[in-house]
């Protein structure tokens, strides 16, 4: 008998598990916050005998060295991966027993990294299921352009004969376990289920039915931007991270909020969009907590840079810390929690602006065509290839990592800004509110644009200035 429990990281969408017998367990790509995974093993009431990982990974700092550190693990990681701390190096074809008849068989996998590992379990020398990591995803592959510029096309033709690979040694049963692939920036592709089969795969993937040209064409053609702060966790879990402090930060007061947005540092409120845009701290950004906070905040904040939080509630505040040293934000400078009137000094005013629907955007532009309104601004924030398949006519095209970097090249007037569904605009409307601009956060999906009678039109990259 085995199980295998997911560890489910969604703010980055990863997941690493836990798999195992009646006494002992393996780890796979554990997340770097592994107080979760300890309590899930004492859960099982099992060891953790082994620590694995696929690959070094390049979107978010791994809790495995730690993990291994504390639980007596053996921790086992790709021969080829250039690592500082001793581990056990694992080649193709290695094997190591698990609990009572469940083993973990190891195959390269190089594409996602040039190290890259999958990890079959077996259990009686049957294959149960393979942790295949970036490799073979549900429904699409691993990104192969993380590592090296030089390196892509040669890793994306080994990608496609790692998956193929796949494919054709295991069992069409064999149940496929990713560590990305559900909406995570690794995945070369949105995934197409939440759970698979090497069968269901082989018949369905098109990177087992496409010839290697055909797939390193298409692979290639379909990247987007890669994420800023992926240039960090490579080197950081190469090195070794460090473990990781949890304990509540040093508590800010309405002064010290006023300093620290004085002094240049990033002061955030983790709020929902709907009560930062009725009210905030001047100068403020929103990075909802119950949204992509780790990727979008690590992707925007210029690295290293001091970071306030401004929460609702302790809980929130402790959840947000949670999610953001996986991506090794590892500090708060300080926080506050509680009300908004809390953080504003004696006389000092909120700040808010409006939200709007994309019915509203449509009346407005209406009267921008009839000279009654000229100041206008359209702004898009979605990434170029969201905006390759449809974009609003006359559009300014600025994506949402990039406008930190780009706010001068906004057209003076009124920023109507949107996204797809009205999350990453409110990030948007909270770095062009902080920048003094007049703004309308659209709060709407995008499908409604067409409905509101909007000129929603395909492909290109799009009218009306700044564009990527």
């Amino acid at each position: 008998m085995f199980f295998i429990d997911t560890v489910d990281v969604p703010g980055l969408g990863n997941r690493g598990y836990l798999a195992g017998g009646r006494e002992t367990a393996v780890v796979v790509d554990p997340p770097r916050d592994i107080d979760r995974v300890i309590a899930m093993a004492a859960r099982r009431g099992v060891r953790v005998s082994h620590v694995v990982e696929t690959h070094v990974h390049n979107d978010y700092v791994t809790g495995g060295l730690e993990l291994a550190r504390l639980t007596g693990a053996a921790y086992l990681v790709p021969a080829g991966a250039r690592v500082a701390y001793e581990r056990v190096p694992v080649d193709d074809g290695d094997t190591v027993d698990i609990d009572g008849g469940l083993a973990l068989r190891a195959l390269a996998t190089p594409g996602h990294t040039p190290h890259h590992t999958a990890y079959v379990l077996e259990e009686a020398g049957r294959a149960v299921a393979v942790f295949t990591g970036g490799s073979l995803l549900i429904g699409t592959v691993g990104r192969p352009d993380l590592v090296e510029p030089r390196l892509t096309e040669r890793l994306a033709r080994a990608q496609h004969g790692s998956v193929r690979r796949l494919a054709a040694e295991l069992p069409d049963e064999t149940a496929v376990l990713p560590t990305h692939g559900f909406g995570s920036f690794c995945s070369s592709g949105p995934a197409t289920g939440d759970t698979t089969t090497i069968g269901e795969q082989r018949a369905t993937n098109e990177a087992v039915a496409e010839d290697a040209d055909t797939f390193v064409a298409r692979l290639l053609s379909g990247l987007d931007d890669i994420p800023a702060y992926y240039a960090h966790m490579g080197p950081a879990n190469a090195a070794g991270p460090a473990p990781i402090d949890l304990t509540p930060p040093a508590r800010a007061d309405a002064d010290e909020i006023a300093a620290r947005l004085a002094a240049g540092e990033w002061v955030v409120d983790l709020r929902g969009r709907v009560a930062f845009a009725e009210g905030h701290v001047a100068g403020t950004f929103n990075f909802a907590a119950d949204g992509q906070l780790a990727a979008h905040l690590a992707w925007l904040i210029p690295w290293g840079k001091p970071v306030t939080l401004l929460a609702e509630s302790a809980g929130q505040l402790a959840a947000a810390q949670r999610e953001l040293v996986r991506v090794g934000v590892d500090r708060p400078a300080a926080a506050a929690t509680g009300p908004l009137a809390g953080w504003l000094r004696d006389g000092e005013r909120p700040r808010s602006f409006p939200r709007a629907t994309f019915a509203e955007l449509a009346a407005r532009t209406a009267d921008r065509d009839t000279d009654r309104d000229t100041d206008t601004v359209v702004l898009d924030v979605r990434r170029a290839s969201e905006r390759a398949r449809e974009h609003l006519a006359g559009s300014v095209h600025i994506p949402l990592h990039q406008l930190r970097d780009r706010l001068a090249e906004v057209p003076p007037g009124t920023v109507w800004v949107h996204c797809a569904g009205g999350a990453r605009a409110a990030v948007a409307a909270s770095l062009l509110d902080a920048a003094d601009r007049s703004v309308v956060a659209v709060d709407d999906g995008f499908d409604s644009a067409r409905n509101a009678g909007l000129p929603v039109v395909s492909g290109g990259p799009g009218d009306g200035g700044a564009t990527a």
